[in-house]
């Protein structure tokens, strides 16, 4: 069944696409939703439909990230707006729903649909506090000092990905365990 659902949302419905994104531009930047929009997506990345576990849609504005615009000083490079951040829009989207809330854990998300203006990603979020959670051998990593706040140290799949530790071996000396604990490393030498 999931091959099939698979399948659909390589080409997607042009009618039942815009009726959506019509309906998710008019509503909040975080929606608590009963079921995720791509099944087979949200399986294959852990969730369960069982208690604990929660999806959350979150809108994401597209563009640049802009820097403040600097009013003082009269130099040329004064006016950069353009904002360099090592993270993708996939990350941030964990991060504010993470933020939103605190008493559960980021698993993992999926892109469900973009425009021009917005994208919208689902994210799987696990409650670290329930009964069923705690019971079940396979989530109960969930439960570990090592991964409270997932999302913000990029422990995610997303922030893996953003921090280059998809790539292992030749290449990838530099990589791990991160970037800041090698260059720390650098310049304590």
């Amino acid at each position: 069944m999931y091959k099939y659902i698979r399948e659909l949302w390589k080409s997607p419905s042009r009618e039942v696409l815009r009726s959506r994104l019509i309906a998710w531009r008019r509503d909040p930047a975080l929606v608590r939703v009963e079921k995720p929009t791509r099944l087979d997506r949200a399986r294959t990345l852990g969730y369960k439909a069982k208690q604990g576990y929660v999806i959350v849609r979150i809108k994401i504005s597209r563009g640049k990230r802009q820097r403040e615009l600097i009013k003082k000083g009269r130099r040329s490079k004064h006016r950069r707006r353009k904002k360099i951040v090592g993270k993708s829009y996939q990350w941030i989207a964990e991060e504010r729903v993470s933020r939103k809330y605190k008493n559960m854990e980021v698993l993992n998300s999926y892109e469900v649909a973009k425009d021009g203006k917005s994208k919208w990603y689902e994210v799987i979020l696990i409650d670290r506090d329930h009964p069923t959670i705690k019971r079940d051998q396979r989530t109960k990593w969930v439960l570990n000092k090592s991964n409270v706040g997932r999302a913000f140290r990029g422990l995610t799949s997303s922030g893996k990905k953003s921090r280059g530790l998809r790539n292992k071996g030749k290449g990838a000396e530099k990589i791990r365990p991160s970037l800041n604990s090698k260059a720390n490393k650098r310049r304590a030498k």
